[in-house]
């Protein structure tokens, strides 16, 4: 299954228990892989960023079941200053930190081996051959096994994968962005510091790119297409033709409004990353549904 478990509050918002309850079931229901990050959620006051990576590790020792779930968790963005809630003392990419992260990584998740380790955010402060270098030396030793870029624009991951292939290391064949059915509208600035949106060029890029693969958080805007306000970035005329379409095939195929923009994205070869803080939310997103070509062109180009 094309689906990732998004564990941000894991050990904090979300007690341990229930976080164990939500991951048995994300796998009991055929999902494969869990998104984590060495930050997170550092944004929480009272938070480390170790609380996801460490309960994810204790859910892995306690079940056995590492040889069923893939791995994904991220460095650069965690804050080097006690307490700071921003991205401001970021720890970053560079030769020294990556391997550091690294290892503190694997300790909390308490495996041997990283399967899709990601450069969180940029940093320009380092260069580039760095950075790709010492993500090329992990996959190397064997303790990542493929890597990724988040928050990265699309001209700089190709820059970094063509740095790569000249120096014979790995290459990110990861994207991960944030990306849903509704768009904000052009132009606008994300709320949450470091979030970067995808656009047209880096679709038409990762469709070019055989080898790269996009995931996608935020894939269900945090409850807006249910419960919850949509953000006020996403109120303009576009978003009334989309959500029209959407409700127009959602009724027809019986299923609900996050099942069908789920089963768009995956159609697209996109992996969504999805949250949950309760096992109920889970059911709901495991369930398959399929969309054929007349449904799918309706979404694409909604009337």
């Amino acid at each position: 299954m094309r689906l990732a478990l998004g564990t941000i509050p894991f050990g904090t918002t979300v007690d341990e228990a229930t976080s164990f309850a939500i991951l048995d079931r994300f796998v009991e229901g055929g999902g494969t892989i869990v998104d984590t990050s060495n930050n997170y959620p550092f944004w929480q006051v009272g938070a480390t960023g170790d609380e996801s990576e460490v309960t994810v590790g204790r859910w892995l020792a306690s079940r056995g079941v590492r040889d069923r779930v893939v791995i994904s968790t991220k460095c650069g963005a965690r804050p080097t200053v006690p307490g700071d809630l921003t991205l401001a003392s970021a720890e970053g990419l560079s030769a020294g930190t990556i391997p550091t992260a690294a290892e503190g990584s694997l300790r909390r998740l308490g495996v041997d081996a990283i399967d899709v380790y990601w450069a969180h955010i940029e940093d320009r402060s380092v260069p580039l051959d760095e950075t790709v270098e010492a993500f090329g030396r992990l996959v190397d030793e064997g303790k990542v096994r493929e890597v990724g870029a988040s928050n990265h624009p699309a001209w700089r991951v190709e820059r970094a994968r063509q740095v790569a292939l000249s120096g014979g290391r790995a290459r990110y064949t990861h994207l991960q962005m944030r990306h849903s059915y509704l768009r904000p509208r052009p132009g606008v600035r994300l709320p949450e510091g470091g979030h970067v949106q995808v656009g047209e060029e880096t679709l038409d890029y990762v469709r070019s790119e055989p080898d790269l693969t996009l995931w996608v958080y935020t894939s269900l805007l945090a409850g807006a297409y249910t419960s919850k306000p949509l953000p006020e970035q996403y109120d303009h005329p576009g978003t009334t033709r989309r959500l029209a379409a959407l409700d127009e095939v959602t009724r027809e195929v019986g299923a609900t409004r996050n099942q069908v923009v789920l089963a768009w994205l995956r159609a697209q070869g996109i992996i969504p990353i999805v949250g949950a803080s309760a096992v109920a939310q889970i059911e709901e997103l495991l369930a398959e549904v399929t969309l054929d070509d007349e449904s799918r062109a309706r979404l694409d180009d909604p009337a």
